[in-house]
């Protein structure tokens, strides 16, 4: 090939490498975002009061304004879909950080309530001075698609297609671009901040995380998670949503043969309830105490005994405990959770270690607080460790000191 030759060759190359990458920048666009609630400092006081947060642990500096957003993302197969979310931007116009919520798991579609439980989580952080973006994951909100419950991609896409398009959100607003990024979430939301951690370093070099701070997650799906199906839970609800998603996501049955692997009657549950109309308590009731009594004895028989079984190597997959993060993490987590259990965060922590980790961390957001307590405590963990890399700190990524001994008495008051 001559010279000339190869520069027309570089050059088409080239080009094909470019619209490869606009073409994924073209499915990751701003639609519109509309403002639905601003919050005064003096009604932040007011909130904090009713909902029992302590001033002297977590301050009121600024307010802050809530917009809903709506955006388009990509679905598993590539398709241009639409995804919505929230975005908190602090009434103070500086260069602030960004950082990415992620709820826990939800299933009845539509927007979240302006004061529900985790948005207040998200206030914690803005009225400090962060920007926070908090998607509604794919098949949630007010988009389109169904939810795929524990599916690192679309849990991924989800998140960092808003991040892309929270600076055009902020010029528009004639606020500044944020200055750093950091991810965290609960529950389900800390599997989703762990995905969307593990696709940036793989994929978006470009994009550059700060730290994250994941919470309560079930990192370890295959794994420690497993045990609850067989011993009585609270969330029986969780194994259909689970296994619905991955046959949706990965193609392992037909519809037909999918819902078989219920005994009846749940497999009437499976196939009517998760649509989006009925919230996941709703369904809970309808389902035995047990998660492994709803499933037919021959697929658990299958589960158990196969290691080749595909179900089993689409969960590990979807594992998030046994790989390199190249960003700080700390992994926050309760001994007393009954719904994912602590060992998620010491197994995840462990293999990190193993694999060359230096910037793991682990922290106990409460020894005794069950799933829906350890949500705030470990969420002003989770922001301590963030405040020490937006002041550039290394000691206050504990926290001040004189905050992590009033968080401490609060735990004890309240275990």
């Amino acid at each position: 090939m001559d010279k000339s030759k190869r520069i027309t060759y570089a050059l088409k190359l080239t080009i094909l490498i470019l619209c490869l990458f606009k073409n994924d920048d073209i499915n990751c666009q701003l639609i519109d975002y509309q403002k639905v609630g601003h919050f005064t400092k003096d009604s932040l006081k007011e909130i904090w009061k009713i909902k029992k947060i302590p001033k002297s642990i977590v301050s009121i500096k600024t307010g802050i304004t809530l917009y809903r957003v709506k955006y388009y993302t990509k679905w598993i197969n590539g398709d241009k879909i639409v995804a919505t979310g929230s975005i908190y931007v602090p009434d103070r116009s500086k260069n602030n950080p960004l950082m990415v919520y992620n709820h826990g798991t939800r299933i009845k579609k539509g927007p979240p309530k302006i004061l529900g439980g985790e948005n207040i989580l998200a206030m914690l952080f803005s009225t400090d001075g962060y920007n926070v973006i908090c998607p509604d994951y794919i098949g949630l909100g007010d988009g389109e698609k169904s939810h795929l419950y524990c599916h690192i991609e679309s849990q991924a896409k989800a998140g960092i297609d808003f991040i892309k398009i929270t600076n055009e959100i902020l010029q528009d607003l004639n606020k500044p671009p944020y200055s750093s990024l950091f991810i965290t979430g609960y529950s389900q939301g800390g599997h989703a901040a762990l995905s969307q951690q593990f696709v940036l370093e793989r994929d978006y070099p470009n994009i550059e995380l700060t730290a994250s701070s994941p919470m309560s997650g079930p990192y370890d799906l295959s794994g420690v998670q497993e045990k609850v199906m067989y011993e009585p839970y609270t969330n029986s609800s969780y194994l259909p949503y689970l296994l619905l998603s991955l046959n949706t996501a990965y193609q392992l049955f037909d519809e037909e043969s999918f819902y078989k692997i219920f005994k009846p009657p749940y497999d009437s549950v499976a196939k009517h309830m998760y649509n989006g109309d009925y919230k996941l308590r709703k369904i809970n009731n309808l389902l035995p105490e047990i998660p492994v009594d709803m499933v037919q004895d021959a697929f658990v028989f299958r589960y158990n005994k196969d290691p080749d079984f595909e179900l089993k190597k689409l969960l590990k997959l979807n594992d998030l405990s046994n790989w390199l993060p190249k960003s700080p993490v700390q992994l926050c987590y309760c001994e007393g959770d009954e719904v994912v259990l602590y060992e998620n965060a010491l197994v995840t922590y462990e293999n990190m270690k193993r694999l060359g980790a230096k910037n793991v961390y682990l922290k106990s957001g409460g020894k005794k607080f069950s799933h829906g307590k350890c949500a705030g405590t470990s969420s002003v963990y989770a922001k301590f460790f963030f405040d020490g890399y937006v002041k550039n700190k290394k000691l206050f990524k504990k926290g001040p000191i004189h905050k992590r001994v009033l968080l401490s008495i609060y735990k004890m008051l309240n275990s």
